[in-house]
């Protein structure tokens, strides 16, 4: 009888000891809450997965089978829209998309955020911008739409980025400034006034670049003096239009516009009405991207960029079911 105690407790012992070693996560064999339910690799032509881990051909073969195409007249799923040649141009693009975000090592419902955020057509918002300061034509393709703080660090980082697309595609891209300054920042509001009262005098433009530029130090006052003096700026105009109510109430606009869609923080900024969501895409990797996919697959002009630089940020990809933003006051 303790000869089999015995050996019962070392069998015991020894199936405790495998399940230990198994371990596995998600995706590596066998089913995972981010992995493929299926198990299959899922492989569709035009879209390099080579640098994927077998973990992450998993995670991606798993959302490119789930996901639905962008398109709302293809109710496929991602791989097949591919794998088909459907009529949806976001399809490939998408599915890159989401094998770029998996090699960045994003969970399975961050994949599935930004492929909504990006494609989705319930995504496009009317965003308010009439009479707003813009820079770039009227009829431009993709249209740019920024809510900022001139103390803001990072809209002060996005400024230079944005610059460079507009040199890019001069005749595609147009930008829309919106003024949104933050309680915290002591100077925001009256640096924002001032650019719009130098905007009375033509210079809106000079004086956003400068107010950008000189950032950490505060726009104080006497900065905001030396800077409109700086640009040859009527200066008795230049302080009537910086207190007058006209002015105060532009600022207060698109404050009340920024609010209606949900601002969090700045830069608050949406392309062609979709959210370029900074929790989700980054500014230095993405953004040129999106910009380029926006004008390949927006109906009307091709993308005809100016020649590159060798400042001029490298481009190639971005959405589709994009919708323009509305032109309402």
């Amino acid at each position: 009888m303790l000869s089999l105690r015995l050996v019962g407790a070392v069998l015991a012992f020894s199936l405790l000891h495998f399940k230990l070693s198994t371990c596995r996560s998600p995706g590596e064999g066998g089913k995972g809450p981010a992995g493929n339910d299926s198990g299959t690799i899922v492989e569709l032509p035009g879209v390099d997965t080579s640098q994927l881990t077998s973990r992450e051909k998993h995670d991606w073969s798993g959302a490119v089978t789930e996901l639905l195409a962008p398109c709302p007249d293809q109710a496929v799923s991602l791989a097949q829209c591919v794998k088909e040649k459907r009529a949806c141009a976001a399809c490939e693009p998408a599915a890159k998309l989401l094998a770029k975000h998996v090699r960045k090592g994003k969970t399975r419902a961050q994949l599935d955020a930004a492929f909504k955020k990006r494609f989705a057509p319930d995504q496009v918002k009317p965003v308010p911008f009439a009479g707003s300061p813009s820079k770039g034509p009227d009829d431009a393709v993709v249209t740019i739409v920024e809510f900022a703080d001139f103390e803001c660090p990072g809209c002060g980082k996005a400024q230079p980025v944005l610059e460079k697309l507009l040199a890019k595609y001069p005749s595609q891209v147009r930008l829309v400034f919106k003024n949104y300054p933050l309680s915290i920042h002591k100077h925001a509001e009256k640096a924002a006034r001032a650019a719009l009262a130098a905007g009375r005098q033509g210079k809106f433009w000079e004086m956003h670049g400068k107010l950008f530029e000189m950032q950490p130090t505060p726009p104080d006052d006497l900065a905001l003096e030396k800077l409109a003096k700086g640009l040859g700026l009527d200066m008795k105009k230049f302080d009537e239009d910086l207190t007058s109510e006209v002015i105060a109430d532009e600022v207060a606009r698109d404050r009340k516009h920024g609010d209606a869609l949900d601002l969090a923080s700045t830069p608050l900024i949406f392309i062609n009405g979709r959210h370029y969501d900074l929790d989700y895409f980054d500014f230095s990797e993405d953004f040129a991207d999106w910009i380029a996919l926006e004008l390949e697959l927006t109906p009307g002009k091709k993308p005809e960029p100016a020649a590159p630089t060798s400042a001029a940020p490298s481009g190639s990809a971005a959405p589709a079911a994009s919708g323009r933003p509305a032109r309402t006051a």
